[in-house]
């Protein structure tokens, strides 16, 4: 009996290698082996018989059984490394590669534009003694309107379009919230710059968008004045736009400022022909009003001359009593916005450009 067993392993092997050796695939080794060495295989089979066996012949053909699956496993194995490297090596042969092509550049990423921006302008007011500081996008109403001189029933509110998430919650629709919070905290003297998203509820076309970036600027100090405004206004234009800008200030309207105004340069395409006694319009005055003659030549300053670049002015003393400074200190506050800057920057003239993701168009930079 036991050599009758014996005999089947041996025959078993001598056949288990006669086909592992012919196999011309992978997916026929596999079926091979499922059929030796599988839950229903002849191997599996074979060792079903040893039950039959006594207690003294067991050890023994068990012992074969035990060389007979290693040997067959073995030869599998070498059999699937064999056609694995004959497959690479037909695959190499049809699909060769020519190791002496140059490879293909890696496109590196660069800023975008308003990121660019940004960055510029908070280094040019770096420059100038200010300090950036951050806030929220989520504001209170108080921080966002009453501090700043805009109480509920002020029909100042009608300027901002506000996107409200509670009944005194909202997003910022500007970056001037931020004056406050430092006021509150600090005392004068004050440099200071901040920067982020603003939110207003506009329709979106070419100069107009839900989201916006905007850096809200101002100094606290005893005896700041307008010409102080000025001079800082004027040397920020000059180092973005160019020395040779000209800068001129229009009187304006701002609850949380008095005296409040405008800032314009002279257009980048015509302001060259412009004279010192020229006045751009507010947006509350005709050109009739201003004395301009209008030319639509330029599609950049619609024929004004000027170019409006951020609105400014003396911190309104009701301001500085909410944060409790002083009397004997007085400051200037300014706001711009990103978007708008480097729209005349680069002459871009769609907001929407910026936020696109336009490959194209942000190659550009």
């Amino acid at each position: 009996m036991v050599n009758a067993v014996v005999d089947k392993l041996d025959s078993l092997l001598e056949e288990a290698s006669s086909k592992i050796s012919q196999t011309a695939d992978i997916k026929s080794l596999e079926d091979l082996q499922h059929e030796i060495l599988g839950k229903k295989g002849k191997l599996t089979q074979v060792l079903r018989g040893l039950s039959e066996l006594s207690e003294e012949e067991r050890p023994h053909v068990g012992k074969k059984a035990n060389e007979i699956k290693a040997a067959v496993q073995k030869l599998l194995d070498e059999r699937l490394l064999s056609l694995k490297q004959s497959a690479l090596s037909e695959r190499l042969e049809k699909e060769w590669l020519d190791l002496t092509l140059p490879g293909e550049p890696v496109p590196t990423g660069r800023l975008h534009p308003l990121t660019r921006v940004l960055r510029e302008v908070k280094s040019i007011f770096s420059g100038l003694g200010f300090e950036f500081v951050q806030g929220p996008e989520v504001e209170s109403d108080y921080y966002n309107f009453e501090a700043l001189n805009i109480p509920p029933d002020h029909p100042a509110r009608d300027m901002w379009d506000s996107l409200y998430l509670g009944e005194k919650t909202l997003l910022r629709t500007h970056t001037s919230p931020v004056q406050i919070r430092v006021m509150e905290k600090r005392k004068p003297p004050l440099r200071v710059i901040s920067g982020g998203k603003c939110f207003r509820r506009d329709a979106v076309d070419s100069t107009h968008c839900f989201q916006f970036h905007q850096v809200e600027g101002f100094m606290v100090d005893q005896g700041v004045s307008m010409a102080h405004l000025k001079g800082t206004l004027s040397a920020f234009a000059k180092a973005i736009f160019g020395p040779e800008r000209k800068v001129k200030l229009v009187p304006s309207y701002f609850p949380f400022t008095e005296p409040s105004v405008e800032v314009y340069i002279d257009c980048f395409n015509c302001g060259k022909n412009s004279s010192e006694d020229q006045q751009p319009s507010s947006p509350n005055s005709s050109s009739v009003e201003s004395g301009l003659v209008l030319s639509e030549s330029c599609r950049i300053c619609g024929g004004t001359k000027w170019l409006e670049i951020l609105g400014a002015g003396m911190i309104h003393p009701f301001v500085l009593r909410v944060v409790n400074i002083p009397s004997e200190y007085t400051g200037f506050a300014f706001g711009l916005g990103i978007e708008r800057i480097a729209m005349l920057k680069f002459r871009i003239d769609d907001i929407r450009l910026f936020y696109e993701s336009d490959q194209k168009f942000l190659e550009q930079f």
